[in-house]
């Protein structure tokens, strides 16, 4: 597809969205719940787009919408969609105003951020979840969005789904890898309700051994970041996954000394470590130990089941995961299956 068509073509599809105006923000009010699993998406559904953290245009959620639309699903667009503040998808006011809108209409039945980079942190102690709450609906994103995964999972008990965002969507369908497209439809299987079950490839460092239990994790940088918040994550008994991009190996180590010493590794049920992409080590500066052995002498200890180089992260491979669900964990010499039980 040309620039042209593509611009013909976003032109149409954008004056077939609807657009949300501004709302008015509501006070914070946070209290604890058992775990919820929102209602699974059905033909005519409304997903919302929105931007709770950093900036994209409205031509780059043309691809998703488009997309989603043709799963059977009608589409609101925010208006922090095309909005920027330096780095950010409007002021934090109006980052907070969208989300809030969006988490309050009924006719909403799904929240699709568009994508992460920066500042979900910056508006999560303002959100109302009041009505989130009493009509719960699934939130959908990963890396930033993390913040919100967590802050759900801890406060909340609802589920929720960490998989790619609008920026992830392939421009061209039919251009895409089978990979790439397997892994965006699997967050429609995810949204209407289909078990989901993934397997990875064996590993030497890998620990063997099954477990149960509600799965949840994300961005090990953001999840560093909330310790001590109300927002932590809370590990006990759970599966944790933990995936990253862009840190320096040392930087790897100190995120999980703070997950060992604060004692989020000590009862777990079962650790899954996605994609780590690091830096080059600074000249002068080598680290000396892989992503591998630096996990591994964290948790040796233990004796849960730990599998590495599963398919979620910064990357192709990055499908769709279903937050606050319980899930079943079998890592084996030959390899690793995750199932939703």
């Amino acid at each position: 597809m040309n620039r042209k068509n593509f611009i013909t073509t976003a032109a149409a599809v954008l004056a077939s969205l609807s657009f949300s105006k501004v709302g008015a923000r509501s006070p914070l009010s946070v209290s604890q719940y058992a775990p919820i699993i929102p209602p699974y998406l059905k033909p005519g559904d409304l997903i919302g787009i929105t931007s709770p953290a950093g900036y994209i245009t409205r031509e780059d959620i043309i691809p998703a919408a488009t997309l989603m639309q043709q799963w059977g699903f009608k589409i609101r667009v925010g208006y922090t969609i095309g909005k920027r503040n330096y780095t950010f998808g409007g002021t934090d006011a109006e980052r907070l105003q969208d989300l809030q809108q969006m988490l309050d209409d009924p006719q909403v039945k799904a929240i699709m951020c568009a994508r992460g980079g920066y500042g979900a942190v910056r508006i999560v102690d303002g959100i109302d979840w009041t009505q989130f709450k009493s009509n719960p609906k699934w939130i959908i994103g990963f890396s930033d969005i993390t913040v919100l995964h967590s802050h759900i999972q801890r406060n909340l008990g609802i589920a929720t789904i960490h998989s790619k965002m609008c920026n992830s969507f392939p421009r061209v369908w039919d251009d895409a890898s089978p990979l790439q497209k397997e892994t965006i439809l699997s967050i429609q299987k995810a949204l209407i309700g289909e078990k989901i079950q993934y397997s990875a490839p064996s590993n030497n460092f890998n620990r063997t051994g099954t477990a149960r239990g509600i799965l949840v994790g994300g961005n090990l940088k953001t999840l560093e970041s909330l310790a001590g918040s109300v927002s932590d994550i809370n590990t006990d008994g759970k599966i944790l996954f933990v995936e990253d991009t862009g840190e320096y190996l040392y930087s790897v180590d100190r995120m999980f000394w703070n997950l060992k010493r604060s004692g989020k590794l000590t009862n777990l049920a079962g650790l899954i470590v996605g994609g780590l992409k690091t830096k080059q080590d600074d000249p002068g500066e080598y680290f000396g130990y892989s992503t591998y052995e630096i996990i591994a002498s964290k948790v040796k200890e233990y004796r849960y089941p730990v599998c590495f180089e599963f398919p979620v992260g910064h990357q192709i491979d990055n499908f769709a995961l279903k937050c606050g669900v319980p899930y079943e964990l079998s890592v084996s010499e030959s390899g690793t299956t995750l199932k939703e039980i």
